[in-house]
């Protein structure tokens, strides 16, 4: 019997006859090192296995890898377990419980097999519900009828408060996030999701406080001293590091690279197209720092891997947070000695804030944020890309015509961002103000002025050679100042900061700004031609209203 075969007999995954629903009723620990073995992994993807992470997975049996296995013989629904039962069978007990509405399960055979790792033991000995309804991919038919085959029983009624568990009783996973300053611009609490003000966008690097937070779920509790990343290669091979290891052992690197989010600008995109899905960032969904680490090509090396040689058969780099996040990058981006792909520790010459992945994550410079994977915990090297949610759903671009229901294997995951730029300031120079006299005659004016001051990036390195601004909504253009910045890094990796000063008696109503890249390419003119419905890469000429020009500062984005 082929390996797969057999190891799915022994397993006990089942399928009935094709009108009762699939059932998974033990998987024997081995599953998930078996699973992570990068060519287990792609015969596994290919025959219809697919982890999407989260705490728990559709799996859509083939024919030729699944076995029979004995019904269950025991009547759940004769078995009633009180609360206090139930919380003994905790993450640290031989048995894992939950509970999901009134039934209680126990989860003991499917957590080595989970893929979003031990994350699902969150939920040991109490209710799972507050994580699906944060892993909403959970809620399909066949992820409930896969759940239904490790159902012991029900919580017995007198533990129920109108026929669900009391709010007392269900764990709170953001009770332990960390406090965020008050100048963020807050899109959403559980998970966190803030933008960075307008005021901290005028800065070069960052504050560290006011860099914009991007979670899909909880900020995890780790601790250094017990932490360790573990590198997995393409043969099974493992080896762990500590962050003292780590920091010990190979050469710091420091670069100074922006991350920006695959949504920053959404909202644009729906105010000047259609509606989007997702949370409607404004211009702040971008910051650039100083992120000091170890380059990943190092470690990989020191783990086994031939660097410069790379094997036919490993074509990703998959990156692993301990929240259960995951995603992955092209192996010709993870090796390059260009690409200055970082397991970085440190951000702006302090070690990593909680909410940026203490005490390490992977920094992807060139890339979208959504590969700079936090609290970073795993790294496989794979024939096939990370097969999370972020990785096969999330993070793609779809055709103007396209709905709500795409076929998400059709588009490439995003990896290089395009070029992009924003006005973050526009503000009234007095000809009568001393301070402000002194900026006009920088520029060789006298009469009361505009300065229009924003920031323009792109993606893969790609230096920023030229951003063009108008006041009169796209009608003229003139080139705007590039301030002299100083970057670190193999390539462009930050953003290049801009500004253009005109006599006020030429502003008008709508200021425009589009940046052009080192490779000519620049930004679509409307948003139409290039929206998609996850409102992903909204990279359309910025406008901004210059709403009264007698009042100052008075503006509108």
């Amino acid at each position: 019997m082929p390996r797969l075969q057999s190891f799915f007999w022994n397993s006990c995954i089942h399928r009935q006859s094709k009108s009762p629903p699939l059932r998974l009723f033990s998987i024997h620990v081995g599953f998930r090192r078996f699973y992570s073995s990068c060519a287990v992994r792609s015969k596994l993807l290919k025959a219809g296995v697919c982890a999407a992470g989260g705490l728990a997975v559709t799996v859509a049996f083939s024919p030729a890898i699944y076995a029979d296995a004995p019904s269950s013989t025991h009547s759940p629904e004769s078995h009633r377990f009180r609360l206090s039962e139930v919380r003994q069978h905790g993450r640290d007990a031989s048995t894992q419980w939950v509970t999901k509405g009134s039934k209680v399960y126990d989860i003991t055979d499917w957590v080595a097999a989970h893929p979003g790792g031990d994350v699902i033991l969150r939920a040991a000995g109490g209710p799972v519900d507050q994580y699906w309804n944060i892993f909403t991919i959970h809620k399909k038919k066949d992820v409930y009828d896969i759940l239904e085959g490790f159902c012991i029983g029900d919580v017995d009624p007198r533990d129920l408060k109108d026929g669900q568990v009391p709010a007392e009783h269900v764990d709170d996973p953001f009770k332990n996030d960390p406090k965020r300053d008050a100048r963020l611009l807050v899109l959403s609490d559980r998970p966190f999701n803030a933008e960075t003000s307008e005021e901290d966008l005028k800065s070069f690097v960052t504050p560290n406080e006011t860099f914009y937070v991007r979670h899909h779920m909880w900020v995890p509790e780790i601790q250094e001293a017990g932490h360790k990343l573990v590198v997995e290669l393409n043969n099974g091979e493992e080896k762990g590091y500590t962050l003292d290891e780590l920091k010990q052992k190979f050469p710091s690197v420091k670069i100074l690279a922006t991350l920006q989010c695959s949504g920053n600008r959404r909202r644009n995109m729906t105010e000047g197209s259609r509606a989007t899905n997702g949370l409607q960032w404004g211009t702040g969904a971008i910051s650039n720092a100083e992120w000091t680490g170890v380059r990943l090509r190092d470690v990989l090396a020191d783990a086994g891997f031939p660097v410069n040689d790379t094997p036919d058969d490993v074509k990703h780099a998959h990156f692993v947070g301990a929240e259960a996040y995951g995603a992955s990058i092209p192996i010709e981006k993870a090796l390059d000695k260009l690409g200055d792909v970082l397991i970085a520790f440190e951000m702006n010459g302090k070690p990593l804030p909680l909410d940026h992945g203490y005490p390490m994550r992977i920094v992807v410079p060139g890339n979208v944020a959504a590969r700079s994977v936090k609290w970073l915990n795993r790294i496989i090297l794979s024939d096939e890309e990370s097969p999370s949610q972020w990785q096969q759903r999330d993070y793609k671009c779809f055709g103007p015509n396209v709905g709500g229901n795409p076929d998400w294997d059709s588009a490439p995951a995003i990896q290089e961002m395009p070029v992009q730029s924003a006005i973050t300031s526009l503000r009234d120079i007095s000809a009568h103000s001393e301070q402000d006299r002194r900026l006009l005659q920088v520029y060789g004016l006298e009469e009361d002025s505009v300065a229009v001051e924003g920031y323009s990036f792109s993606g893969g390195g790609r230096r920023i050679v030229r951003v063009d601004v108008s006041a009169n909504g796209g009608s003229s253009w003139h080139q705007a100042e590039l301030l002299p910045d100083e970057t670190r890094g193999a390539k462009a990796w930050a953003w290049t900061r801009w500004r253009w000063v005109l006599p006020r008696s030429q502003a008008g109503r709508i200021f425009v700004v589009k940046a052009v890249d080192e490779a000519y390419n620049t930004q679509p003119d409307h948003f139409e031609p290039h929206y998609n419905f996850r409102g992903n890469l909204a990279s359309a000429w910025h406008r901004v209203s210059y709403m009264n020009r007698d009042s100052v500062n008075s503006y509108q984005t």
